[in-house]
């Protein structure tokens, strides 16, 4: 099966704005229909988001964290996350994420997959991974991020996905994942650090 008549094929390319994190460009694009449009989009360095598992003598819960959102003005549910340094490996990414942001190492790391959380808008690929056999240590928070790190249990995070409390779509995305390795649907492959 092709996608030939689906295809959108860029004609021109504007730049629009190069931050220091986001850099946004206008193309005009020939549709398959032979028509032109234009398409604003932004260019992301790609991410990581790790589901951190812990296992207490309460049962399993999940690390999660708090930040404040500026593009949407809350204090939003998520798990942690970052973005890509210039040509860094992604599971790198995820241990170091985990590390800055909630204080734990993993030993035992499992990539479960990629999602695409903005495709109408954004370039943006944000890596899954799943951390367990935990040890707490310090946080290395960058100077500019405030966050508070806690744990809930696999279901509290499930009825605040259902409840609407976490509107997060990869912290969404993360849930679905956790619930189907839970169950033994989506199985994971394990790897230790060491």
């Amino acid at each position: 099966m092709t996608d030939a008549h689906l295809t959108e094929h860029r004609v021109s390319q504007e730049e629009l704005l190069h931050g220091n994190f986001l850099h946004a460009f206008r193309d005009t694009v020939r549709l398959p229909n032979q028509s032109l449009a234009t398409r604003e989009y932004v260019v992301h360095p790609g991410a990581v988001m790790v589901i951190p598992l812990l296992d207490t003598p309460e049962g399993l819960q999940v690390v999660l964290e708090r930040q404040y959102r500026y593009p949407v003005g809350q204090v939003m549910t998520e798990f942690p996350a970052g973005k890509l340094d210039p040509g860094e490996d992604p599971w790198l990414c995820a241990q170091r994420e985990l590390k800055e942001e909630t204080g734990y190492t993993a030993k035992l790391w499992a990539r479960a997959g990629v999602l695409h959380p903005v495709i109408a808008y954004s370039t943006e690929v944000i890596e899954i991974w799943f951390a367990k056999d935990l040890t707490l240590g310090e946080r290395q928070l960058d100077s500019e991020e405030f966050l508070d790190v806690f744990t809930a249990t696999p279901e509290q995070l499930m009825a605040w996905c259902q409840s609407g409390q976490v509107t997060d779509a990869k912290t969404l995305t993360g849930a679905l994942w956790l619930q189907n390795s839970l169950s033994g649907q989506w199985p994971l492959t394990w790897q230790s650090l060491a």
